[in-house]
């Protein structure tokens, strides 16, 4: 994994301007990094959410077992998605396996009104009928006629020809998307190979992908990433960023400003999630990325 100081960070950025991977559509300085709560609009697809979302599964280990399950009361966890909400959080990202839904499913009929948020989960599973079921349920976990996005969870190496082998479960979400259950479908990448058939695949709606300009915890090196990103973005698809700070590596949590930052400048991601343990946590990006906003307008 990638280290970079502030001077190596500059000098990177700089050759990726150099070999065509460009900081944002109209340069740099031309792209305004959005604030936390602006609202954005995911490429084609019409929803839109708040440009920071809260992840619900730091580091899942196994099904319901991430670090927020294993350090925080039930109570914790739904009271602190309902402070995301008061903050202006409208974009809340959960999983299967993460066993998110229960909570979140207490948020909604708590403080959260269910029309003023976007709600997207994942499915684990490959096999269709076992997709058709899990989505059933997942619905009924939430209380909900239609979970705005569905991804596909974690496409990893191995499955870089999922746009045919998983084609009988993408049916599913595509007859799911047609009934109204859900909105879009789409895929979580955890593979490069897996990303790059994600930029031509048509079934893809939405893609949320691994970014930050330090290569932590990413699907391949930044400079090989980001052009694909714009592929993905050209393409109209609604694309969302995961990993800006590394999954919480310290190094790169260090430096969140310029992970932000850079992100942003890309000019290429309509949202972003970042997981947080408290509602501390949560204040201190959200000020970061304002700031970055404040500086880069």
């Amino acid at each position: 994994m990638a280290n970079y100081n502030r001077r190596e960070f500059m000098s990177l950025a700089a050759g990726l301007v150099a070999t065509g991977v460009s900081l944002g559509t109209r340069g740099a300085a031309a792209i305004p990094v959005s604030r936390a709560t602006d609202m954005r609009t995911l490429g084609n697809t019409g929803l839109q959410c708040s440009y920071l979302g809260i992840g619900t599964g730091i580091r899942g280990q196994a099904f319901g077992i991430t670090d927020q399950t294993l350090n925080l009361s039930g109570r914790q966890i739904i009271e602190l998605l309902e402070y995301a909400y008061s903050k202006g959080i409208t974009y809340f990202d959960m999983a299967d396996r993460y066993g998110s839904h229960p909570y979140m499913h207490m948020a909604l009929r708590g403080s959260i009104p269910r029309d003023k948020v976007m709600l997207l989960s994942k499915v684990w599973h490959r096999e269709p009928e076992t997709v058709k079921s899990d989505l059933e349920r997942m619905r009924r976990e939430l209380d909900v006629d239609c979970i705005d996005v569905i991804l596909m969870h974690c496409l990893r190496q191995g499955e870089e020809n999922w746009p045919e082998t998983l084609r009988p479960a993408m049916d599913v979400l595509e007859a799911a998307k047609a009934k109204g259950q859900i909105k879009a479908h789409g895929v979580s990448c955890h593979s490069f190979q897996a990303l790059e058939r994600a930029a031509d695949e048509p079934w893809c709606d939405v893609v949320l992908a691994r970014i930050n300009p330090f290569g932590v915890n990413m699907d391949g090196p930044v400079e090989q990433v980001v052009p694909v990103l714009e592929k993905i973005h050209a393409a109209g698809k609604g694309l969302l960023g995961m990993k800006i700070l590394g999954e919480g590596a310290p190094e790169v949590v260090a430096k969140m400003g310029e992970s932000i930052r850079f992100v942003g400048n890309l000019g290429l991601v309509d949202a972003m999630t970042i997981g947080f343990m408290s509602p501390a946590q949560l204040d201190e990006v959200m000020a970061k990325i304002n700031e970055v906003a404040v500086a880069s307008s």
